[in-house]
């Protein structure tokens, strides 16, 4: 036969995703001990069947030959229950697995990965890709390996009973190989762009629903229609393209077993006549024969499954198979007290032209570095380079002499708190929110001591169920202004070392930004501060101040240096803080 590389390679990197070392021998051995039994229980029976037949027509019936024939068929429904159960098992067992795997993967990705794949597509290929190879495990392996047993077994006692007639039907068979490989090969492909397509309109679906409220400000509920219409209709032309090999291949296989069966009863109807077969005979052949179409049905499933599977193995192994961060690496010791020098750092997104060019500055411990500059100049982007979310493409970044690269992941950031603008909060309470990620048990006093300090205690006492009320989906139960304290208390309970505040409050009303301002202010305290800010009073009394202007460093020094010599900043003060600069005059 004809060697496959590329099927070969498939089924090596398909045993490699499920991990068949690590499933349990015992079970499998099970499995396959009970499908074997059951199989076996299934052979027996026709030859019983044919002895039956054979008595029945001298009149005389044997009835140890009749309680063997119900012993055989209760094993072989019992034995097959069983492996039934097991064999789902298993398969949910290898998926469960399997999306461990990934799950811990996704969350290991680098920000890059995501800057570059859907989230929607992600869900998609641990959710579907999954249950597609569960479907081949749970479904067809043993199913296939029980099926094989059953087309040699039968095929060996059929030469034993006949083996002309079995000669004949074995004509049909490299027809059958013959007409399923090309058909394999179209099915591959289109398995594969039917994944895309789904992983598609997942992302869509997930996109849409989580920006519901955007949808309808905007009235885009057509505008989102025509697109959702748009991808289903793709999905329907590759599903309807799938069916239609499948609609080919069915019915050319039922054609093939139906007139095979044909012929061989014919021919076995001749063969009786003649003397040269019994009843009995012919009874039992038939019935083999449908040990064998059995099997051959399962394998076109199977070569199906097979097909869709390894597709789904291929879309799954880019996840696994991607470079991910080592959070858990041990390196140097982060000790937060030190300096943060930026040495010439330049920084560009993968594809697109610098960001930041040739940055340098010191950012000294304990100390509140304000940043600003216009939108798009590369403020946010140093905070992502702070946080190791990047790295620079020229240039260093160090913690007194340690470069970043050196710290161990998880350390370093654990020692940094980011509290940006949107306030990020997960559907849960508001106590879930606020305990995000701590690593031990928070006490109620700690609790409590955190939102008072946020100033978010007052809030929370008048909600219907206080700490455990729910706060929607993304916080949108609160306000702004609620979501942002609930986001400082989190930093609070965190207790920080280094504070990270990109544009905290350039969405709140005055009302709520003296309120959260005195919460930051809470939390600032004794701490190395970054500051990203449109407003005055956030940088004025900042120990040092930052101006970039695309991506370049043109200005460093207190508010009163640069309002004295540096142009933009002036015209920052003037166009952005005008209102501020006026109230903090008078």
């Amino acid at each position: 036969m004809e060697r496959n590389p590329k099927l070969e390679v498939n089924i090596k990197r398909f045993i490699e995703l499920i991990d068949v070392k690590s499933l349990p021998k015992f079970l499998i051995g099970l499995v396959l001990g009970l499908s074997l039994v059951s199989t076996v229980a299934g052979l027996v029976v026709p030859w019983l069947t044919k002895d039956i037949v054979d008595v029945m027509t001298v009149k005389t019936l044997d009835l140890q030959t009749v309680l063997t024939l119900l012993v055989a068929f209760v094993v072989q429904s019992a034995v097959s229950g069983f492996s039934t159960y097991y064999l789902a098992y298993l398969g949910e067992m290898v998926v469960a697995k399997l999306r461990k795997r990934l799950w811990h993967k996704t969350l290991n990705l680098p920000i890059s990965y995501f800057d570059r794949n859907r989230s929607g597509e992600t869900i998609s290929r641990i959710n579907n890709d999954t249950a597609i190879i569960k479907d081949l495990i749970s479904q067809q392996l043993v199913s296939i390996f029980t099926g094989i047993v059953s087309l040699f077994g039968s095929l060996a006692i059929l030469l034993y009973l006949d083996w002309s007639m079995t000669l004949v039907m074995l004509i049909s068979v490299p027809i059958i190989f013959l007409v399923m490989r090309p058909i394999g090969r179209k099915m591959y492909n289109i398995s594969k762009g039917l994944q895309g397509e789904t992983a598609q309109f997942t992302s869509l679906l997930t996109q849409v629903v989580s920006e519901i409220r955007l949808v309808k400000a905007y009235v885009a509920e057509a505008v989102e229609q025509k697109h959702g219409e748009k991808q289903i209709d793709h999905l329907l032309r590759v599903s309807l393209k799938e069916a239609k090999l499948t609609a080919v291949l069915q019915p050319l296989m039922s054609f093939v077993m139906m007139f095979m069966l044909v012929v061989i009863i014919g021919y076995g109807g001749y063969r009786v006549s003649t003397g040269a077969l019994s009843a009995g005979d012919l009874v039992a052949f038939i019935l083999y024969l449908f040990q064998i179409i059995i099997p051959l049905t399962m394998l076109t499933r199977f070569f199906t499954s097979v097909q869709k599977a390894m597709g789904a193995t291929e879309r799954l192994l880019q996840i696994l198979e991607h470079e991910q961060e080592d959070v858990e690496a041990k390196s140097s010791a982060v000790v937060p007290a030190q300096p943060i020098h930026f040495d010439h750092v330049t920084f560009a997104y993968p594809g697109h032209d610098a960001v930041l060019h040739d940055v340098s500055f010191t950012v000294q411990p304990g100390k509140v570095t304000a940043i600003v500059g216009p939108s798009g100049s590369g403020k946010t982007t140093l905070f992502s380079l702070l946080e190791q979310f990047y790295h620079p493409v020229a240039g260093e970044i160090r913690l007194g002499d340690t470069p970043l690269s050196q710290l161990g992941l998880r350390e370093w950031r654990s020692s940094i708190s980011y509290v940006s603008q949107e306030s990020p909060l997960l559907a849960g309470t508001v106590r879930e929110n606020i305990c995000y990620a701590m690593d031990r048990d928070v006490t109620e006093e700690e609790l409590e001591r955190a939102a008072k300090l946020a100033y978010a205690d007052e809030f929370i006492k008048n909600l219907p169920n206080g700490f455990d009320t729910e706060v929607g989906e993304r916080g949108i139960m609160l306000s702004g202004g609620q979501r942002q304290r609930i986001a400082i208390a989190r930093a609070i309970l965190h207790d920080p070392q280094i504070l990270m505040l990109d544009e905290a409050t350039s969405a709140l009303d005055s009302t709520s930004e003296k309120v959260v301002q005195e919460a930051l202010s809470n939390l600032m305290q004794g701490r190395t501060t970054l500051v990203i800010a449109h407003r005055l009073s956030t940088v004025v009394d900042a120990d040092q101040i930052l101006v970039l202007e695309q991506g370049k460093l043109t200005g460093m020094g207190t508010h009163q240096e640069l309002l004295a010599n540096h142009a933009l900043y002036q015209k920052l003060v003037k166009q952005q803080f005008k209102w501020e600069l006026q109230h903090d005059i008078r």
